[in-house]
């Protein structure tokens, strides 16, 4: 549809028939300009009066027209196009710790490690995420952050799966991947800061005590989600047969169970990966990313086609007086 920026100029229409209306001004005694070769220049009363055809006079109302429809300012707007409004702003940290190379996971029939199952089922999580701003947090013996919370989730993913373990050293510093989700969360919205914490193991590294850690998230209302993997039996197919595993004894259930309670979210346990697709189908349910759709119409701006029009006329209504007066 064509729509006006600035319709109150349309009010201007009238103002040369206004000006017709007006009473002339009055005369001035004497010459205001004399010239020096007065005798030689016909008088103005002696020249001919050139009266303007029907035809130049509509010509020069539709350049006034045309003038006042570019001042204007018509603007061609497009369909409403649907822009991507975050439902939450939630950092994804992940632990790479040496443990989580273990192969007690199985994905498609064959052992696979830890790290490899959570990216597995992760990176259908980022997906589904497409109406929030993700951010993404490795951790061993260090924090890092690996990806700042943006819209881009296939960024998100990628990175995810470019994870190695022992990257961020072989030791675990669960408090410290905490303080740094805060550091990075506290400046967005109330009610939108969520953190969801994935780790195989207990405090072993870092600066920070995670249950100090989850105190001050609490206070940044920083909701954190815990997901705790490991620390179960499981079948692995071998040459000789199945043969059942005792996961990581290091499994710190109680802590991240505090954790989530101090600050608002949920604790969740998965020893394989049918109970990790199932966390994250709960946790797609605890935070719904649905909000307010909001839209974008594009809009082009269309006066310079009226003004050029206004233009040639007013050049065309020049020289035919011109031809006029000749």
């Amino acid at each position: 549809m064509i729509t006006f920026e600035w319709p109150w100029m349309l009010l201007a229409l009238p103002l040369p028939l206004l000006a017709r209306l007006l009473p002339p001004a009055p005369s001035s005694i004497g010459a205001a300009l004399h010239l020096p070769l007065m005798a030689e220049l016909p008088l103005a009363a002696d020249a001919p009066a050139v009266r303007p055809h029907w035809q130049h006079l509509l010509i020069a109302v539709a350049a006034w027209t045309l003038l006042v429809i570019a001042a204007a300012r018509p603007q061609w707007l497009g369909e409403p196009i649907g822009l991507p409004v975050a439902g939450r702003d939630l950092m994804l940290a992940l632990d790479i710790s040496g443990s989580m190379e273990q192969e007690d996971y199985e994905v498609n029939g064959r052992a696979v490690s830890r790290l490899a199952a959570v990216q597995a089922v992760a990176t259908r999580f980022v997906e589904r995420r497409n109406q929030d701003r993700l951010g993404l947090i490795v951790f061993g013996s260090q924090a890092y952050v690996q990806t700042p919370l943006t819209f881009d989730g296939a960024t998100v993913a990628t990175m995810l799966n470019e994870a190695v373990i022992g990257l961020a050293g072989r030791e675990t510093a669960i408090g410290d991947a905490i303080a740094l989700a805060i550091k990075r969360l506290r400046e967005q919205p109330d009610g939108q800061r969520v953190l969801i914490l994935l780790t195989d193991g207990q405090n072993t590294a870092g600066t920070l005590a995670p249950l100090d850690a989850a105190k001050l998230a609490a206070q940044a209302g920083v909701r954190i989600h815990t997901i705790g993997i490991g620390g179960g039996e499981v079948g692995i197919r071998t040459p000789f047969g199945m043969r059942l595993l005792r996961q990581g004894s290091d499994f710190d259930p109680a802590t991240l169970k505090q954790i989530a309670e101090l600050t608002g979210g949920q604790f969740f346990t998965a020893t394989n990966r049918e109970q990790l697709e199932a966390v994250y189908a709960q946790l797609d349910q605890l935070e719904p990313n649905e909000r307010d759709q909001r839209t974008f119409r594009p809009q082009r701006e269309l006066f310079v086609w009226p003004a050029a029009g206004a233009l040639l006329l007013t050049v065309g209504l020049a020289l035919a007086a011109l031809r006029q007066q000749r």
